[in-house]
C-alpha cells in the first residue's frame, strides 16, 4: 500500500511514517519546511519527501494520512477532498494498525509526557520486552522517535492537542490505553482549548476509554487530576506523589540527594530501591516514579525499572547537554511552559549550586505567543542569574513587562546575534548557559557553541 503522509516532518507525523515504512508500506509526504534532523531520519527509512504542499506531488496514494497542521484551503488538502481520496488521521491510522492488537501504555500530561514515555520504552526494552514505541522526541537509548517493537506492548506519548481539520477531539482518545499515565494538567494550547475546563473534559474523555482492568497512574500532587478522576473513573488506580510525608498515596519519593540527581522509590511506606545518576529536576524524579510504575503493570519487578533508568541516557532537547567549552556548559531544552521553565532551572540549580546560570528563553510556542502565560513567566525565571529573552517579530505581545518584572537580571534581543555577542563577551569558565525553546531558535546552540569555541581558540 502507498501511504502519502501530509505534514510529515512533525514529530508525531514523523513517527507515524517511520511505522507505516517498518509495517511494509511504501511511504512518502509533504511538509512546508523539510529539514534535518526529521527529514534525514525518514529518508534514511526510505521514505520520500517533497517540499511544500503541490498538488502534483500527492500521485495517486492508497491512503493520505492528514497531519493536524492542515487546513482546509490547502491546495494539496483540497485535492484529496475533490478526488476522493482515502484519508484519515495519524492517530486513527496508528489506532487501526499499529496499536488494534496491542496493550497500549499511554503518558498524558501537560508536562513531561516524551522523558516519561522515553523511560518507559526502555525500562521494558531493557526487561527484554521489545516494545513498540512513538514518541515525541528522540531517546537515546534508541537514537530513533518511533518503532514497531516485536512484543505486545506499545508506549505512546499522549497528546491533548487536536486530531485532524476533520476531527476536533484530542489524539488521545484514539489510543485505547490499558495503562494511562497522567502526569500533571495545566492550562496549554490556548489556540484551541478555550479554558482549563475544556482541556479536563478532553481528559476525561480518555478516562473513558481505559478498560475496568487496566492501570490509570495518577500524579496525586495535581488537583486538576484529581477534578478529571472525580467526573469518572472505571479503572484501577496507582497514586504516585512527591513527598511522602505530604500525601496518602501508595507511591512516593523520599531522601532525595542535595543534587537532586538520586532518590528512594516507596511503596505503601516500603523502600523499594534508590535510583541514582538520575536526570536533574523534581519533574523528572516524578517521571521515573510513574514509568516504573506502568512497568510494574505489565510485570516489571520495580527493583529491575530502578536498575533500568541507571542506564537511561535521556532525550534529545530535554536538558541535553551539547557541548563545553573553556568549562562552559551548554544545554539544550524544549521547555515552553511558565512551569516545565522554572522546574528546569530548579533542577540546574540543584546540580550546579551557586554557579552562574544564564537562561535564554524563546517564547514560539502558540500559548507563549499569544500572551497567555505572560504574568507567569517571570516568576519561572527566578532561579536564573541572567535571563536573556529572544522577541521574534510573529510575537504580538512586549517581553519588555517581563524585563522589568525581573529587573536588572534580564535584557531583552530582537537579534540573535546581539545574544551570541553578549555571551562571547560575559560568559566565563563555571557558567551554565541554558536554551529553552520548542523551535530552532535561529540555531543559536551551535552559534553560541562556535563563537565561544573560536573565542577559545585565539586566546590560546
Amino acid at each position: 500500500m502507498h501511504i502519502h503522509i501530509l505534514g510529515i516532518c512533525g514529530t508525531f507525523m514523523g513517527g507515524v511514517a517511520v511505522l507505516a515504512r517498518q509495517a511494509g508500506h511504501q511511504v512518502s509526504g509533504a511538509d512546508a519546511n523539510v529539514y534535518p534532523p526529521m527529514s534525514t531520519q525518514l529518508e534514511a527509512q526510505g521514505i520520500s519527501l517533497q517540499q511544500g504542499y503541490d498538488v502534483a506531488g500527492v500521485g495517486e496514494p492508497d491512503q493520505v494520512v492528514v497531519g493536524n497542521v492542515m487546513t482546509r484551503g490547502n491546495p494539496a488538502v483540497e485535492h484529496v477532498l475533490n478526488e476522493n481520496i482515502p484519508y484519515n488521521s495519524g492517530p486513527q491510522w496508528l489506532a487501526e494498525n499499529v496499536l488494534k492488537d496491542k496493550w497500549v501504555l499511554a503518558v498524558a500530561g501537560t508536562h513531561g509526557k516524551t522523558t516519561t514515555s522515553s523511560m518507559l520504552a526502555w525500562i521494558l526494552e531493557a526487561a527484554g520486552l521489545q516494545p513498540g514505541f512513538l514518541i515525541g522526541g528522540v531517546p537515546a537509548n534508541f537514537g530513533i522517535s518511533a518503532r514497531l517493537g516485536e512484543g505486545p506492548f506499545f508506549v505512546v506519548e499522549a497528546d491533548e492537542y487536536d486530531t485532524a481539520f476533520f476531527d476536533k477531539r484530542s489524539k488521545f482518545v484514539h489510543y485505547h490505553p490499558r495503562t494511562l499515565v497522567l502526569n500533571n494538567l495545566e492550562f496549554d494550547h490556548a489556540d484551541i482549548f478555550d479554558n482549563l475546563d475544556a482541556i479536563k473534559k478532553q481528559f476525561h474523555h480518555l478516562m473513558r476509554t481505559v478498560p475496568g482492568e487496566g492501570l490509570v497512574v495518577q500524579n496525586a500532587d495535581e488537583p486538576n487530576l484529581s477534578d478529571v478522576i472525580n467526573m469518572g473513573c472505571w479503572s484501577q488506580r496507582a497514586q504516585f506523589a512527591s513527598d511522602v510525608e505530604q500525601s496518602n498515596a501508595d507511591w512516593a519519593i523520599a531522601n532525595v540527594s542535595a543534587d537532586g540527581r538520586e532518590f528512594d522509590v516507596l511503596y505503601q511506606q516500603q523502600l523499594q530501591g534508590r535510583v541514582r545518576g538520575h536526570l536533574l529536576g523534581p519533574h523528572n524524579r516524578m517521571n521515573a516514579l510513574a514509568a516504573i510504575i506502568a512497568a510494574r503493570h505489565v510485570g516489571v519487578p520495580v527493583a529491575q525499572s530502578i536498575d533500568a533508568l541507571h542506564s537511561f541516557r535521556g532525550v534529545k532537547r530535554r536538558m541535553e547537554v551539547l557541548g563545553e567549552v573553556a568549562q562552559i556548559t551548554l544545554y539544550d531544552d524544549f521547555a515552553h511552559h511558565p512551569t516545565a521553565i522554572r522546574e528546569t532551572l530548579q533542577g540546574l540549580r540543584a546540580a550546579v549550586g551557586g554557579a552562574r546560570i544564564w537562561a535564554l528563553l524563546e517564547p514560539r510556542s502558540n500559548t507563549m505567543r499569544m500572551g497567555v502565560h505572560r504574568e507567569q513567566l517571570a516568576a519561572s525565571l527566578t532561579q536564573a542569574d541572567q535571563v536573556l529573552l529572544f522577541q521574534p517579530p510573529e510575537v504580538d505581545w512586549d517581553l519588555q513587562s517581563v524585563v522589568e518584572q525581573l529587573g536588572q537580571t534580564a535584557q531583552l534581543f530582537r537579534s540573535i546575534e546581539d545574544i551570541v555577542d553578549l555571551l562571547l563577551a560575559q560568559a566565563q569558565a563555571g557558567d551554565h548557559i541554558l536554551i529553552m525553546s520548542n523551535g530552532a531558535f535561529g540555531g543559536i546552540h551551535q552559534r553560541v557553541l562556535d563563537a565561544l569555541a573560536l573565542k577559545h581558540v585565539k586566546s590560546d
